[in-house]
């Protein structure tokens, strides 16, 4: 998975939204105490540097070398290159001891993961019982109804044969994925709970540079086959101009889950 991203790491870390304070302000409403914050395949930095403010500590780790040299620097983040799995010596090592985190956090990145395997280590590193795992995702930017159409054909056509099968968790809004926690205080479920959104001001050329960001874009390409052909643009080009406004906001509704690890 690393490697996918390695090519484009720059342009993900200018492509991708930034995620809404409100979501930041929930999580941290749900942990007892705000000390240590693993955020596991930080990429560039986006939620770490958003729970740094409000934890006192932020260990965010990642298994690519590239996304981590585009991360955000912030004093109280300590950034950790991690291989893809590691041994129980390993993440203590790496990043923290036994009942020692707060909160785990994974945004847009659990559909990747190993799922037994890292659900192991964060039962092994949360506090117990209220420590918290919290995991979010979001899909393709909503723009209108114009350059909606274009991207639902592009995607469903073009895309499609390229799009690794684990994108079906995502696009089930991580419904399905297995997420073996208990509710947090105030909740009677583990979500996904939607009342999120992000929102970004994007140009033609920034919702295009999103595209080529994701990774059925980089298997594609890896493959000798450029999606984004002359036809293509073409077809973005005149969908996105015929409102007449060069600049629009595009939402990207949130997807939650989040648990406490118990006793």
């Amino acid at each position: 998975m690393a490697d996918m991203f390695v090519k484009q790491a720059k342009q993900y870390a200018e492509a991708r939204p930034n995620y809404p304070e409100e979501l930041f302000k929930f999580i941290a409403s749900k942990t007892p105490k705000h000390e240590l914050v693993w955020d596991v395949g930080t990429g560039s930095g986006q939620a770490a540097a958003s729970l740094a403010p409000i934890y006192k500590n932020v260990i965010a780790t990642d298994t690519s070398p590239k996304q981590l040299e585009f991360a955000i620097k912030l004093p109280n983040i300590r950034y950790q290159l991690t291989p893809p799995t590691m041994s129980i010596t390993e993440l203590e090592q790496n990043v923290a001891t036994q009942s020692s985190v707060d909160l785990v956090t994974i945004a847009t990145a659990l559909h990747w993961f190993d799922l037994p395997q890292f659900y192991k280590q964060v039962k092994w590193v949360l506090k117990k019982p209220n420590g918290v795992i919290a995991a979010w995702t979001y899909y393709w930017p909503e723009i209108n109804e114009s350059v909606d159409a274009v991207f639902k054909s592009f995607h469903s056509v073009d895309y499609e044969p390229f799009r690794e099968p684990q994108h079906k968790l995502v696009e089930n809004k991580y419904m399905s994925i297995d997420f073996p926690f208990e509710p947090v205080d105030g909740v009677d479920n583990t979500g996904p709970f939607d009342q999120f959104v992000l929102e970004k001001l994007m140009d033609l050329d920034d919702y295009l540079t999103f595209i080529r960001s994701s990774s059925g874009y980089q298997t594609a390409k890896n493959r000798g086959v450029e999606l984004l052909t002359d036809n293509m643009m073409e077809k973005f080009k005149v969908a996105w101009n015929s409102d007449g406004q060069s600049k629009k906001v595009a939402r990207f509704p949130v997807y939650l889950r989040i648990g406490k690890v118990g006793n």
